[in-house]
């Protein structure tokens, strides 16, 4: 499992790589959409969409996605604040209440809400394809990276204290402070390196970083929630050893909406 994992790994981020590096911009919205598309159905197994109800969704999601792009529509503040409000108050609530995975209409706005600002996220983020610009969002990805891997480590060495036994019992308290101490560290060398375009001085970014990082914790946690709910282990299997394209970016997701509107609202 670990060497197919890692072999996924060593194929994916090159890739990653090289498309957020290389790709024009049309490109660039093409692949970042495809991610997100992927997650997209992946999340409809998990609400249970019958097979013409999902590909009705996809279909009429990438329509959209499509409108948006030739249309050079971009979120505006008003869906930035829902934003905010979803990955600041809806998601810890749903999460402290466990309340149930969502049907019908409630559904397909759910997965909308979650999917579409991670995708002009992408686009925002990244608006050209020059070298600024994508280490400016390989730096936010960077943080939500960071984050995962420090909490592994930190729970699976000091780990004690669970996070939320009821939705993921593998998950605790010491790997969230190990991630919030590897993240400070991270943003340091960010600055340092001057990836981000933001005037914000150090001090700013570190606090800054630190709803950023519990916002990654929250991505992952619902994610789980829907997994636990839908009782499936992973969200597919399109990845080998990783599982869903879903379980890979559920941190990311929710990270890249809430960057994306505080830099938006705040005018970063």
């Amino acid at each position: 499992m670990l060497i197919t994992r890692i072999l996924t790994a060593l194929v994916l981020l090159p890739l990653m790589l090289a498309a957020l590096f290389l790709f024009p911009a049309a490109a660039w919205a093409g692949f970042s959409w495809l991610i997100v598309v992927l997650a997209l159905w992946e999340y409809t197994r998990m609400v249970g969409m019958s097979l013409p109800r999902q590909a009705c969704y996809l279909a009429l999601s990438s329509l959209f996605a499509a409108a948006a792009w030739f249309g050079h529509w971009r979120m505006q503040g008003a869906e930035h604040g829902a934003v905010l409000a979803l990955w600041l108050l809806l998601v810890p609530a749903w999460l402290a209440k466990r309340w149930k995975m969502p049907s019908g209409l409630t559904a397909w706005l759910l997965g909308w809400a979650l999917m579409l600002p991670a995708w002009f996220a992408f686009l925002e983020w990244r608006p050209n394809a020059s070298a600024r610009d994508a280490l400016a969002l390989l730096a936010v990805m960077g943080l939500v990276w960071v984050a995962d891997v420090a909490a592994y480590f930190s729970g699976k060495a000091f780990g004690r204290r669970k996070l939320a036994p009821a939705i993921s019992p593998g998950k605790s308290w010491e790997g969230v402070y190990g991630a919030v101490v590897c993240v400070a560290v991270y943003v340091a060398l960010v600055d340092h390196f001057g990836w981000l375009d933001i005037k914000l001085p150090l001090w700013g970014l570190l606090l800054l970083a630190l709803p950023l990082t519990a916002v990654s914790v929250c991505g992952d946690l619902l994610e789980s929630w829907f997994k636990r709910s839908a009782g499936i282990k992973d969200s597919s299997r399109l990845l080998p050893g990783h599982g869903g394209v879903y379980d890979r970016i559920d941190s990311l997701i929710a990270v890249l909406a809430v960057s994306n509107a505080l830099r938006a609202l705040g005018g970063m």
